[in-house]
């Protein structure tokens, strides 16, 4: 059996997500009050992995459907994240001036543009999503809506952030860490690849154990980033067991979906790769 190319296929992957993004993103052209337009691109154009809407992707194929049909969700997602950001930047929150490599938004478009920004990007995401695609259902995308919604909202992300400004960088309880995780960064990816099932069509049943895989990934994910970035130092030792414990349940939810989910299963692996990497003192991401 050939060997999986997994940075091949995000490679062609990202483009695609890339490409949409520039697409669906209001152009620069007739007017553009507050200099929105260039904010909501700049927030959103200037780099980043894409996991988000890369798992959207890989379960999307996983449970039969196509990168076409997984792309609106893959926007939507994106979007959301990157309003997440731009608010998380602003001084009320994490007082962030450098994000990539460059200005965050607030410190090139001011302070409250960087808060309609981020308005514009949230509901442009579930105007997106809304919208659909061919070969998705109405009843499929009005699900999606709902899944994202739960998912941003005071039960994932929202609440999330507000338990992580709460709780600060020295938790002694990796069960307390855990929640703060599922919920901040968790639930989009449980979103990511709820939306990628709920884009092929499959059955609610279905659509859960993915949505599972993708809280856990997502867990996964949160505590590699603390290592990477030196957060959490008390609980590290724990984390790093978490993760493996983690992988392990991904691939056993993935496990039933068959050749399909080889894309899948290999970014399952990629985060435990990285977590690993960042334990032994490897910090480059």
């Amino acid at each position: 059996m050939t060997e999986f190319d997994l940075e091949a296929y995000l490679g062609d992957r990202r483009a695609r997500v890339n490409a949409s993004l520039d697409q669906n993103l209001p152009a620069l052209e007739g007017e553009d009050p507050g200099r929105l337009k260039e904010g909501m691109r700049y927030a959103v154009l200037q780099g980043g992995k894409r996991m988000r809407p890369l798992l959207v992707i890989a379960a999307c194929e996983a449970a039969g459907g196509t990168v076409e049909q997984a792309l609106p969700a893959c926007c939507a997602l994106e979007l959301v994240h990157a309003y997440s950001l731009v608010h998380d930047d602003l001084p009320a929150m994490d007082n962030d001036v450098e994000r990539r490599g460059k200005p965050t938004v607030h410190v090139a478009f001011g302070e409250a543009n960087a808060i309609l920004i981020g308005d514009a990007l949230i509901t442009l995401a579930f105007e997106l999503l809304a919208r659909g695609t061919e070969g998705v259902s109405r009843a499929a995308m009005a699900d999606a809506v709902a899944v994202l919604a739960r998912h941003a909202g005071i039960a994932g992300m929202v609440g999330g952030q507000a338990e992580d400004l709460a709780l600060g960088q020295d938790i002694g309880d990796i069960a307390v860490l855990e929640r703060v995780h599922a919920l901040k960064t968790g639930g989009l990816y449980a979103a990511a690849a709820a939306l990628g099932a709920l884009s092929a069509g499959v059955d609610s049943e279905r659509v859960k154990q993915l949505e599972r895989l993708g809280l856990a990934f997502g867990i996964a994910f949160q505590h590699a980033d603390d290592i990477l970035d030196d957060d959490q130092e008390r609980l590290r030792e724990r984390a790093v067991a978490r993760v493996d414990e983690l992988v392990a349940e991904c691939h056993q939810i993935a496990g039933p979906f068959g050749e399909a989910a080889q894309p899948l299963r290999s970014v399952v692996d990629w985060v435990q790769a990285r977590t690993r990497r960042a334990a032994a003192g490897d910090k480059a991401d």
